[in-house]
């Protein structure tokens, strides 16, 4: 599909939000301008399931109102972009939306894909960090299964906890919940 090309001028998020749904091709806008990015893989998708299904059942057990999506538009004040996980208040769900604001979003997870090492690792927790975002997980594949855990302090992600392969990691953070990354990103 060929969208960049009847477009004119620089985008901005209703732009993108308007353009037709394609599950092939992930949008974002940095700035003014549009990223596309191809699906994640087979790898990628069954780990942040795993991990979206693993944080569903702690967020339940804990009562925690919120809601846990993979790869839903989040509106920042430079652009919007598509965390691969995503734990957003449920009162900021209660409509149909195609997207939510970062205001109301308490954790964003990336999992690092080979493409986009950059991206997860540099660029983007410093939009999320801008926008005020409270946690950053990031699950790192290689040269083992990892999750750094992140929170916002002083305007920059501090490093928390780092759970490792192969070692249950409890954090309370944004609620009560625990991990061995062996089980998100074996196969």
């Amino acid at each position: 599909m060929s969208v960049a090309v009847d477009h004119t001028g620089p985008w901005t998020v209703a732009d993108v939000l308007a353009l037709p749904e394609d599950r092939a091709v992930r949008y974002e806008l940095l700035g003014e301008s549009l990223v596309m990015s191809p699906a994640p893989g087979v790898r990628h998708q069954r780990a942040s399931y795993r991990l979206h299904v693993a944080l569903d059942t702690a967020a339940r057990a804990a009562r925690a109102p919120v809601e846990i999506f993979e790869a839903i538009n989040v509106v920042l004040p430079s652009g919007l972009v598509v965390p691969d996980i995503v734990v957003v208040d449920a009162s900021a769900t209660a409509e149909d939306a195609v997207s939510v604001d970062a205001e109301a979003v308490q954790l964003v997870v990336e999992l690092v894909s080979p493409g986009n090492k950059t991206m997860d690792r540099k660029a983007e927790p410093l939009l999320y960090a801008e926008a005020g975002i409270p946690s950053y997980w990031r699950l790192e594949f290689d040269p083992a299964p990892r999750i750094v855990m992140a929170e916002l302090r002083n305007g920059r992600y501090a490093e928390e906890v780092t759970a490792l392969a192969g070692v249950m990691t409890r954090v309370g953070v944004p609620f009560a919940f625990e991990i061995d990354p062996v089980g998100i990103a074996r196969p």
